[in-house]
């Protein structure tokens, strides 16, 4: 079991057809297709059209209020939609019952600004909790896919270590390591590194590049215009709650099409 902990759940298919998966396209992850989000009055996507396949890393960027944590959001169905069609990992994120809400998060990890982990539990038990009381493992299954995730974070020696001994950074690649430790296709990122000093983003920048060549799918909400434009496979820039451009970043930060990416890059944010 641990040898899957995070390998997507059609893994074992691809050694019985590998010719056929080959040469197949790459998958689709996520299809959005003419998403609108209101809160209230205020319609805060409007009209989102946009693809993701398996192995990208996809970066979004934009304004404050621009739209892009509220998509991520959607993805998890952490918010309800108004209109369009949300296709994520297999599942129809429109109105889901709480069943089907469990069944997508299992597939789509999310990580936030802040870490949200529990202050009285160890580093180990932060992550081997949800597989123990979600995913039915024994304790000793959960204690090795925890050591699995926390080596991938760079974090073994952190185990037994509470979340007060920790740095900012060492918390959010707990954090990520929570997420990694559920076998997720999908890893959402929201502003994950944004209230981090510069030492401690590039520790957390460091491990998503690492997840990325592992071939991890991922879509991160950023200001991180540097990481972006040198790892990401798509960039995504919104603007009042659309997808304004949209393109492999050497496309878009070298030739932006819009005055407003332009300003946008210009500025430094």
């Amino acid at each position: 079991m641990e040898n899957n902990a995070l390998a997507p759940p059609c893994s074992s298919r691809v050694s019985e057809q590998p010719q056929e998966i080959e040469n197949s396209p790459p998958e689709l992850i996520v299809s959005v297709k003419n998403l609108v989000k209101r809160f209230g009055a205020l319609q805060v996507l409007n009209g989102v059209s946009l693809e993701i396949k398996r192995g990208q890393l996809v970066a979004i960027v934009g304004r404050s209020g621009s739209g892009k944590s509220t998509l991520l959001r959607c993805m998890n169905a952490l918010e309800s939609i108004e209109g369009g069609e949300l296709q994520v990992c297999g599942h129809d994120v429109g109105a889901p019952s709480r069943l089907a809400r469990r069944e997508l998060r299992s597939d789509v990890g999310i990580v936030f600004q802040s870490y949200n982990l529990f202050p009285h539990l160890t580093v180990e038990r932060n992550i081997t909790l949800a597989l123990t009381a979600v995913k039915k493992h024994s304790r000793a299954e959960a204690g090795v896919i925890a050591s699995r995730v926390l080596a991938l974070v760079g974090l073994l020696d952190k185990a037994a270590s509470y979340p007060e001994q920790l740095s900012g950074g060492q918390s959010q690649r707990v954090a990520i390591a929570r997420s990694l430790a559920l076998s997720p296709q999908l890893m959402l990122f929201d502003e994950v590194t944004s209230a981090l000093d510069p030492e401690l983003t590039g520790e957390v920048l460091k491990v998503m590049e690492d997840l990325s060549r592992q071939g991890m799918t991922m879509v991160l909400v950023t200001h991180e215009m540097a990481f972006a434009r040198r790892l990401a496979d798509v960039v995504i820039f919104m603007h009042q709650g659309r997808v304004w451009e949209m393109g492999p970043p050497e496309e878009l930060f070298n030739h932006p099409k819009t005055p407003e990416f332009k300003q946008f890059i210009s500025s430094g944010l």
